[in-house]
């Protein structure tokens, strides 16, 4: 649709909005010249002033991990709103400028003054649309371990990125049983790790709390959630039981 009415901005008037362009046009150089882009001219490392951003602990770069994606943003928002003030300046000098692109009729001076850099009318701002933008991080850690979990693999056997994560995982975390993988388990935290029930050195359970010297003497017994759950089964119920308590300190191995 094309409104035919002549633009109603006095030429004063656009003198005024060019010169609000030009002063926006010299801020936003000045602040992206003045802090090298927000920073992000500078290696994260430089920065930090550690030699690796890979640490013992990753909570310990979080501060400027937030950091450097805050300046990320702001940096890719100045640079939008430059390429908007080039343009509505263009728009000045070509005399398309205080037209709305939607229906052809002319933006009002008030609205101009407050958006100079505006493409529409009040009447048909666009609404902000949906979107299903993701993180780019997600390519990577979605799904978890996708570069290094070979359970998806029936021939591969190899100690993976979970396998890793899960020997650190058994030394504690800052989760709770509410964000465990299973939402059925109990609030036994050791039962709210990754796959905890995967049997990890041993094909049968009593394999991990049994075992004998290399000669297939000195039975020892440890007693671990195996052994545990074992009990609680009443699988082979007695052959584990002591003949006397004096016994007891030999054949036993507390693991928990």
């Amino acid at each position: 649709m094309t409104h035919n009415d002549p633009n109603p901005i006095s030429p004063q008037q656009l003198q005024s909005l060019r010169f609000i362009l030009l002063e926006e046009k010299q801020w936003l150089e000045n602040v992206t010249e003045n802090n090298s882009h927000f920073g992000l001219s500078d290696s994260l490392r430089d920065q930090t002033g550690e030699l690796s951003t890979n640490d013992n602990h990753p909570a310990d770069l979080g501060s400027e991990m937030f950091e450097r994606s805050k300046d990320i943003a702001l940096n890719d928002n100045r640079e939008r709103h430059f390429t908007q003030v080039t343009e509505a300046l263009q728009r000045l000098d070509n005399g398309q400028y205080g037209i709305c692109q939607s229906c052809g009729a002319p933006i009002s001076f008030e609205r101009l003054q407050a958006v100079p850099t505006t493409l529409f009318c009040k009447k048909h701002v666009p609404d902000i649309p949906d979107t299903e933008y993701r993180p780019v991080e997600e390519d990577i850690l979605a799904p978890p371990f996708g570069r290094t979990s070979l359970d998806e693999k029936d021939k591969e056997t190899e100690f993976d990125g979970e396998d890793a994560w899960q020997i650190v995982e058994s030394w504690g975390s800052s989760n709770s049983p509410a964000m465990a993988e299973d939402p059925n388990i109990s609030n036994n935290y050791n039962d709210m790790e990754i796959e905890a029930d995967e049997q990890v050195g041993y094909v049968e359970a009593f394999e991990s709390f049994l075992a004998t010297d290399m000669y297939g003497q000195n039975v020892t017994l440890y007693r671990n959630r195996a052994y545990n759950e074992y009990l609680q089964n009443h699988e082979g119920e007695g052959l584990l039981e002591l003949d006397s308590a004096d016994d007891e300190d030999d054949i036993y191995t507390d693991l928990t």
